[in-house]
């Protein structure tokens, strides 16, 4: 008999002390690898909360696809009582992490040397735009920042076109994921020697680390990149082309075989053993040539059918789909890269963790909290406040909480 494991990271506390996209993306992996999440927001909450788009239940979407599996509770940052709050909070945690501007924790009164020193085994992750040091630390950074200073824009989009932002968030997304990265890593050492880290992570490192080949092409010849549009600077066969009925799909012909393969699905075996494109450092030196015949032939039948003849003969390659109608095969395939999210009445799809664990349980996806949705309870089942102390912070403004019979978003 199969036994179901718990999930990995069941029993561990992380105190989310961040907004937007970096810091909630980092800290919902974790709660959907089974963290429990205290997402500490001010008494305004989060301000991705507001962002203009499609909504659910009064909260934007933005907000929602970011904030699963956490619960919430709202304080004023600012005043002595809040202060102390969130100490206490940090006190019974393993894991901190915020994505401050760097210094602004410090000027709060919640300095992560001061903390650790206080307790030695918990982990303290920074995410911010450029770091804790250097000259750019106190720039206010976004997605969109980072990825113009890294190089990243001025890969993407088609030659002779102005610079392009990737489509998706990835100066934020990948800046959370490294945050994870180090999060595990940092308490894997924990084990042995009873001791946290403090971890810095940079938005702007991470879209340098995602260069990748194209870094080290750049340092090696001396010459910037330009934009790689749907083609690639080595492997002339890999690229977009147009079909008959006017969809794309992609090619991804980079071996020999995968060479030969695409040849003679598209009827030009005599390619196999013409001079121009005997190997691919011809293929490359001769793309544009090559390129001409092959999307003359692309054009002879629907997208559809080439990707299935590829398919069949082992070349990959796939439709260009869009966001609707990946998400459309997603839901055909019923693999579990969809979560439906539920609260009362309010519902949302979006997509799951990529992570999957054979024998384990999976974490139920909790809708994500209102602004202050949890503030009762965690202030008296976490820490312990009596409920007259409880009536006064509220009172008082130190803390927000969502009253009895509010909707849950």
């Amino acid at each position: 008999m199969t036994t179901i494991e718990r999930p990995p990271l069941e029993g561990l506390r992380v105190i989310d002390l961040t907004t937007f996209l970096s810091g909630p993306s980092a800290t919902q992996l974790l709660g959907d690898l089974g963290a429990d999440i205290i997402k500490v927001e001010a008494l305004g909450g989060d301000s991705s909360r507001a962002i203009v788009g499609p909504t659910v239940g009064g909260d934007s979407a933005y907000y929602l696809a970011n904030n699963r599996n956490k619960r919430s509770i709202a304080i004023d940052l600012k005043s002595p009582r809040g202060l102390d709050i969130v100490q206490r909070l940090i006190d019974g945690a393993d894991v901190v992490i915020e994505n401050f501007r760097p210094g602004v924790t410090t000027r709060l009164g919640i300095d992560p040397h001061d903390v650790v020193a206080r307790r030695p085994a918990l982990v303290w992750a920074s995410i911010s735009g450029f770091g804790q040091t250097g000259p750019l630390r106190d720039r206010p950074a976004y997605d969109m920042v980072v990825q113009a200073l890294s190089g990243v824009m001025s890969l993407t989009g088609h030659p002779g076109a102005p610079a392009a932002r990737l489509g998706i968030p990835a100066g934020d997304v990948v800046a959370g994921l490294y945050a994870v990265i180090g999060i595990l890593a940092a308490l894997e050492a924990r084990h042995e020697t009873g001791r946290g880290r403090i971890i810095d992570v940079s938005m702007l490192h991470g879209q340098l680390a995602m260069l990748s080949y194209q870094a080290l092409y750049a340092n090696l010849n001396g010459v910037a990149p330009g934009p790689q549009g749907a083609a690639h600077d080595s492997i002339a066969t890999y690229r977009s082309f147009r079909g008959g009925d006017g969809r794309e799909l992609v090619v991804t012909a980079n071996t020999p075989r995968m060479w030969e393969g695409l040849c003679r699905v598209l009827g030009v075996d005599e390619l196999i053993d013409d001079e121009r494109f005997l190997d691919a450092a011809r293929r490359l030196r001769n793309k544009e040539e090559l390129w001409a015949i092959l999307e003359e032939r692309f054009a002879q039948r629907p997208a559809a059918e080439w990707v299935d003849l590829l398919s069949a003969t082992s070349v990959p390659a796939a439709p260009v789909r869009n966001v609707l109608e990946a998400l459309a095969d997603a839901r055909a395939a019923a693999d579990g890269s969809l979560v439906v999210v539920r609260a009362d009445e309010a519902a949302f799809e979006n997509v799951s963790t990529p992570i999957r664990f054979e024998s384990t349980a999976e974490v139920e996806p909790a809708y994500p909290p209102a602004l202050g949705g949890n503030t009762v309870d965690i202030l008296v089942d976490e820490l312990g406040v009596p409920a007259s102390e409880v009536d006064s912070l509220i009172a008082d403004g130190v803390v927000a909480a969502r009253a009895l019979g509010d909707p849950v978003t």
